[in-house]
């Protein structure tokens, strides 16, 4: 049976996540709140939000829920300040509030445009800014930003979703140097196919099956855990001199 780490240093650490209640981002909370960090988690779906707190009734700490639209910057803000007073000086980001709807390029109007950059983009570059300044007093920090091999491997029917995920390899890039003057760390973990309870209801079939037992060089599927517990090596003091980088949790794929 695998055995997973334990990292000290996350202890009583202060971590922020954004779109913490289903899918990969319920793993981030799960494992962050099990290494006995403080965690805040931001979401529009308070009813997984709940039975996610009802799941993580035996930690530590609990974690703390704040219902937030991610899209009205001025909310943001709001929530991060709530998450702050709680929770203390926010130590490590976790950029995870994604949604990757199909749509069609042919049809697409300069308001979904601009919905879907909002959705899969804006909210991390704005996070992002409003914790520099807890990190740079801490003497330090780590941001995780989630990008996406989707883009990678070319995949069609979400352009908008790709093109965003592709932009937040250049927010990486572009920050890495100016946050690290500060000792803040800033790296992009780029998950592959993850078999959520989402991709298994909408997406995963015979031929996707099919094209994961093809295409990654690991058998079996990649699982918000697998994501999870790199974003836990990235948040630790482990990495304290990674920034800038890329990394991807596919199983192999790209």
């Amino acid at each position: 049976m695998p055995s997973f780490a334990s990292y000290p240093s996350l202890i009583d650490r202060s971590v922020l996540i954004t779109g913490g209640a289903s899918g990969i981002g319920a793993a981030f909370v799960g494992h962050f709140a099990r290494q006995g960090a403080r965690v805040a988690f931001l979401d529009v779906d308070t009813a997984s939000a709940q039975s996610l707190l009802d799941a993580l009734a035996d930690v530590a700490h609990r974690p703390l829920f704040i219902a937030c639209d991610l899209t009205d910057l001025a909310a943001l803000g709001q929530a991060i300040a709530q998450a702050r007073a709680a929770i203390g000086p926010i130590s490590v980001l976790v950029n995870n509030a994604a949604n990757d709807v199909r749509h069609d390029f042919a049809q697409t109007t300069p308001a979904e445009f601009d919905r879907n950059v909002a959705v899969n983009l804006r909210h991390q570059y704005f996070a992002t800014q409003a914790v520099v300044a807890d990190m740079a007093a801490l003497g330090g920090g780590s941001v995780i930003c989630l990008g996406s091999t989707s883009w990678l491997i070319k995949n069609g029917g979400y352009p908008m979703y790709t093109m965003a995920k592709a932009a937040i390899h250049g927010l990486v890039a572009g920050l890495a140097r100016e946050l690290g003057r500060l000792r803040i760390r800033i790296n992009c973990l780029v998950p592959g196919w993850v078999i959520t309870e989402k991709q298994r209801r909408l997406w995963l079939d015979a031929a996707g099956e099919a094209e994961i037992a093809h295409a990654q060089c690991l058998p079996g599927h990649v699982l918000a855990d697998d994501v999870a517990r790199v974003a836990l090596f990235l948040a630790a003091d482990d990495s304290r001199m990674i920034t800038g980088k890329d990394f991807i949790v596919d199983g192999g794929w790209v």
